[in-house]
């Protein structure tokens, strides 16, 4: 992650998002918030009413209406801020990825054998356009490699400064515009259209103030809606309950419309109201900065949920590479022969499992490296057809590859099997490794191990889904036996073997036709129907196209492990909105206890034996309501944007904790803070 994504808002941002907080103070803005409209509505009726008290003959407390009305527009302002601050760390990363747009020039060619290329702008490439980017150049759109293979720089995109290999004919043929070229040249078949690349609809994507509701902030804002009916309509019946009860009993003050309002925005639920808005573009952000783009609020949510996750074997809970780990040698030969005959076989091997054998027999074997540059040999390279490779020094083989071959080899050539080897070569097989065999000529020098590594913390991390309720399931191309070592060795609750893209798409849908909700990462072109089936699809940044059109989460890292993140944040953004809930309602309930017996004690005068906090004066307790309640939103606004502390557990225990945390907790603060609000007004006589 690099260092901008990593910086919190400063205190430079402070006032432009208090700026547009307060240029959102418009019926337009307020009104896709039913709860703070009505805070809003509440806030321009106090204000008429302060402007008339200064001229009305009947002089009513204008001080006390004009706190009241200040302390009602920072409610609102305060809810604005939170929103606005949420979408300033989403802008400064879409500003961030627009510095990586560039007007280039594309060197448009006819055909993919044509060598004569045409200068064009890069916005005026199309679908299926073809074109030439040589090292040093900028790639001028989203396209697939069709020829040639070469190193590429996407830090202006990924934040990560490690070049990435981009091929054509494999499963990382897939570039992003405005990515540079660093070394050799690619020929690339443009899969997007103008105004329509990877790179734009990032930018749209993080442009905060562009983003959908998701149906769980739906439902919960419909919710907050009709609670704030209800009370509505309960304080709307409290003015003639008041003038009833007066008139009954021939004395008492009748409760004023300014107190009805403020009593009405103490009593919805303004708290979370105010900061819904800001914990959903929170949650977005917090993908962003882990490198992760959503096409979709409702992917993120239904991460949250999920309860079934497909892992591939291969650079998912392996490392990926298969590394030597052991050599076994054949009757009559030693450690030291077959660690040396390793060594020489594998000398002009590239792959990462021969640099492997050549790093162990050196490393723990003892094996003076050889000098290529002394040997006098012809290296046998590897080939499909042959599964062998090797070195001949005067005339004399020595090779390394798969035991079907080699054996067929030593029968052609009537040379011996051992069969010592052959019994350990079925026990490394059984044992999940792949097993190869070396040979010197016709003769037998004995057995490669060579092992799936387990990604460091896999094991854990898997353990931690399992608290979290989620069952982790390997899914592999390779045998039931390699599959059922790996899966044991890794920790995961199941596995699927010999698994082909149709298996895979027959059981998500099982899954979810039980009712569950299922996570897959992917980056091949065979991976796109899975994906498009999943709930919560993530696909590499470096896969093909195919796989990034089907997922609803791009990841730039390419990190396959990362959905194990994602799963987290979402969980984090439903547990912090749940929080926040629990804690306004039972806000919401306390304030109910300490304001209305001394707000009401001037009209029923046996509500003040209810006063247990004992405020000072039915003015000085809505006021310090009031101010509570505008208070609680922006010291909240830190918790919603940083998101509540996500532990893995079971949903049950995560309902006690936060029940216990924040239903509780909110039902005790209000008292102690109106309190202490209380005493300070009466201190400095406010009013």
């Amino acid at each position: 992650m690099t260092t901008e994504k990593k910086k919190k808002i400063t205190k430079s941002a402070i006032f432009p998002c208090l700026l547009q907080a307060i240029l959102h103070l418009t019926p337009q803005h307020q009104i896709k918030n039913p709860v703070m409209f009505v805070t809003y509505i509440g806030c321009l009726l106090t204000t008429f009413i302060y402007g008339y008290s200064l001229f009305s003959p009947v002089k009513e407390n204008s001080q006390f209406i004009l706190q009241i009305t200040l302390w009602l527009w920072f409610t609102v302002i305060f809810a604005n801020f939170s929103e606005s601050i949420a979408e300033r760390r989403g802008k400064a990363q879409a500003e961030t990825l627009k510095k990586a747009r560039r007007e280039v020039q594309a060197k448009k060619i006819k055909s993919i054998d044509d060598k004569n290329f045409v200068l064009v702008p890069a916005t005026q490439l199309h679908y299926d356009d073809i074109v030439l980017v040589e090292a040093g150049d900028v790639i001028p759109g989203d396209g697939q490699v069709i020829r040639g293979v070469a190193s590429v720089d996407e830090s202006a995109i990924t934040g990560e400064s490690a070049p990435v290999i981009r091929e054509s004919g494999a499963d990382r043929d897939s570039v992003t515009g405005g990515t540079v070229v660093l070394s050799d040249c690619l020929i690339i078949r443009i899969t997007s259209n103008p105004g329509e690349t990877f790179l734009e609809r990032m930018i749209s994507l993080v442009e905060c103030a562009k983003r959908q509701k998701t149906p769980n902030e739906v439902a919960l804002s419909i919710l907050l809606a009709g609670m704030s009916l209800i009370f509505l309509i309960v304080v709307m019946t409290l003015l003639p309950f008041s003038l009833f009860s007066i008139e009954r009993s021939g004395h008492g003050i009748p409760v004023t419309v300014t107190i009805l309002v403020s009593l009405l925005v103490c009593l919805i639920p303004t708290t979370i109201g105010g900061l819904l808005s800001a914990i959903g573009i929170a949650g977005m952000d917090r993908l962003i900065q882990n490198n992760v783009i959503a096409t979709s609020g409702r992917a993120v949510e239904a991460a949250g949920d999920v309860s079934i996750l497909l892992l591939d074997k291969t650079g998912t809970i392996t490392i990926g590479n298969r590394q030597a780990i052991a050599f076994y040698p054949a009757r009559g030969i030693t450690i030291d022969e077959i660690a040396q005959a390793a060594e020489v076989s594998s000398l002009a091997d590239e792959t990462p499992e021969g640099k492997s054998i050549v790093q162990l027999a050196r490393g723990t074997y003892n094996v003076n490296p050889t000098d290529i540059s002394q040997l006098t040999a012809n290296f046998i390279p590897f080939s499909a057809e042959t599964r062998m490779s090797g070195i001949e020094i005067d005339g004399q083989q020595i090779v390394k590859g798969a035991v079907d071959k080699i054996v067929h080899l030593i029968q052609s050539q009537n040379g011996t099997i051992d069969d010592t080897i052959i019994k350990k070569v079925e026990d490394i097989s059984r044992a999940g490794s792949t097993p190869l065999l070396i040979l010197n000529g016709v003769r037998m020098l004995g057995a490669v191990e060579l092992k799936d590594i387990i990604k460091p913390g896999i094991k854990e991390r898997l353990a931690e889904l399992r608290l979290m309720g989620i069952k982790s399931i390997m899914i592999t191309g390779d045998n039931a036996l390699t599959a059922a070592t790996i899966g044991n060795e890794a920790g995961v609750d199941d596995f699927h073997a010999e698994a082909t893209p149709e298996i895979k798409l027959k059981l998500i849908r099982k899954f979810q036709e039980n009712g569950q909700l299922v996570a897959m990462v992917g980056d091949g072109t065979n991976d796109a129907p899975a994906l498009a089936q999943t709930d919560v699809a993530v696909a590499m940044n470096s896969g093909t196209q195919a796989a990034k059109e089907a997922a609803n989460m791009v990841d730039l890292d390419s990190d396959p492990t990362k959905l194990i993140e994602i799963v987290k944040i979402g969980k984090q953004l439903l547990i912090t909105r749940g929080a926040l809930t629990t804690f306004s309602i039972s806000n919401d309930v306390a304030k109910y206890f300490a304001i209305i017996p001394a707000a009401f004690a001037n009209t029923v005068p046996g509500l003040k034996y209810f006063n247990i906090m004992h405020l000072s004066s039915a003015h000085s307790a809505i006021l310090s309501a009031v101010i509570f309640n505008a208070l609680s939103i922006i010291f909240l606004i830190p918790l919603a944007l940083r998101g509540v502390k996500y532990r893995a557990a079971t949903p049950d225990a995560l309902l006690l904790r936060n029940t216990l945390i924040y239903g509780l907790g909110g039902l005790i603060i209000p008292f102690f803070g109106i309190k202490f609000i209380d005493l300070l007004i009466k201190a400095v006589s406010l009013i």
